[in-house]
């Protein structure tokens, strides 16, 4: 069974996609936490979107129109903290005071300037961040001073931070990312990834129209099929219009792992060292490769209404399901740098696309449901696991909670 990835990136969210034409005005000022003295050409940005706005000499800003939602207001000053808060939009005119503490050194305090990264660390990381498909090949990181990376051998786990914030220039979608306050871990004993931060997107410039073009076409390319897309489609009850299959996928305990287990443990016990017989070792190394547990797929596409819940005052939509999901999109390629199986599980016994038009992921909740968003995320992140397909994905493909596809238009699912 495929490992499931987690990836999130905790950011701003609700960014109401059915009700842009409610939008209000948010203004403010930074400032100092301890002198409260204005913080002049500050950044203010509405993290994970393109939103954001430079304070004037006075600390004040101004965003002349939000549309209504829940957003994560957050200002940013060279030699101090980020701050943040919390708001949700309407039509009505909100103000925020955002104030910054400095992170200035105390009179006589010893800096201790940190070692450099390790080449080979720093390669991993940028591997893992960005991906492996082909609009990640197109990012590079401008700012590589600014990244601490280090791995701890006693668990196994790389991570990687930044004082301020990680620049990735994305010449496939035409974005600069500014990634602020980043923290990132990847465990190589469980093959999970976890990222958090308070991004904010740029448009790049395009050189000419042909690739302003092009830019417009990579977004749609990288849209189409996405997590962000499957959510939007839930949220809004379109998912086989919007060409999604969904199936169970049912997780059991295998009965060869246990087996397997108890005539460990019996040899173990008795030789926690060995030395072991030629067979005795074959019997080791073949227990090893047993899962503990085995995964089946029901044939049978699940009905929307078994993965979505609505709440009876209709302000509240859920994710849920029990086991896992497998969820499939069709009439989109899969990147041809995904080399891995698709569907290692099969697919329900129809008339489906060829497999080149075809892209498969899986989900695990960790509890009993996530809350979607309508622009497409999750209240809360860390309540979905990402596999397969989703997992293989990463800052190549991440776009900004206000992107709206110029046309999503598609034939009819299957």
């Amino acid at each position: 069974m495929n490992r499931l990835t987690l990836i999130a990136a905790c950011c701003a969210w609700l960014f109401s996609l059915g009700s842009a034409h409610a939008q209000g005005k948010l203004s403010g000022v930074v400032q100092d936490s301890v002198t409260h003295e204005p913080l002049a050409f500050a950044s203010v940005f509405l993290a994970n979107t393109t939103l954001g706005v430079t304070t004037t000499e006075q600390g004040q800003f101004e965003f002349p129109k939000v549309p209504a939602g829940t957003y994560d207001v957050v200002g940013s000053y060279v030699g101090y903290r980020l701050a943040k808060q919390t708001i949700t939009m309407t039509r009505e005119p909100q103000q925020v005071s955002l104030q910054l503490a400095s992170t200035g050194n105390q009179l006589g305090e010893v800096v201790v300037q940190p070692e450099p990264n390790k080449p080979e660390e720093y390669e991993e990381f940028t591997k893992l961040f960005l991906g492996g498909t082909t609009f990640s090949a197109q990012c590079h990181i401008s700012n590589p001073e600014q990244v601490r990376v280090l791995y701890d051998d006693s668990t196994k786990e790389l991570t990687a931070r930044t004082k301020e914030f990680v620049q990735i220039d994305n010449e496939a979608l035409g974005y600069r990312l500014k990634y602020y306050g980043l923290q990132f871990t990847y465990n190589k004993e469980d093959g999970s990834i976890f990222y958090y931060g308070q991004p904010v997107f740029e448009e790049l410039t395009p050189r000419d129209e042909r690739q302003r073009k092009q830019w417009t076409a990579n977004r749609l390319t990288a849209y189409t099929g996405s997590f962000m897309h499957f959510l939007r489609s839930l949220y809004n009850n379109r998912l086989k219009a919007d060409n999604f299959m969904t199936q169970q996928i049912r997780v059991m305990p295998s009965p060869a792992f246990e087996r397997a287990e108890v005539r460990r443990k019996a040899l173990l016990a008795g030789r926690p060292n060995g030395p072991f017989t030629a067979a005795e070792k074959d019997s080791l190394e073949a227990w090893d490769g047993i899962m503990p547990v085995y995964a089946t797929l029901n044939q049978e596409p699940l009905p929307v209404d078994s993965i979505r819940r609505v709440s009876p005052n209709g302000k509240h939509t859920y994710l849920r399901f029990t086991g896992e999901l497998q969820v499939a999109h069709f009439g989109e390629a899969p990147d041809p740098m995904y080399k891995r199986p698709m569907a290692t599980l099969g697919y329900p016994k129809m008339v489906l696309p060829p497999p080149a038009m075809r892209q498969v992921s899986r989900l695990k909740l960790q509890g009993k449901q996530a809350e979607i968003q309508a622009n497409g995320t999750l209240l809360n992140p860390l309540d979905v696991f990402n596999g397969e397909y989703w997992g293989f994905e990463k800052i190549g493909e991440f776009l900004p909670v206000d992107y709206v596809p110029a046309s999503t238009a598609r034939s009819p699912a299957p």
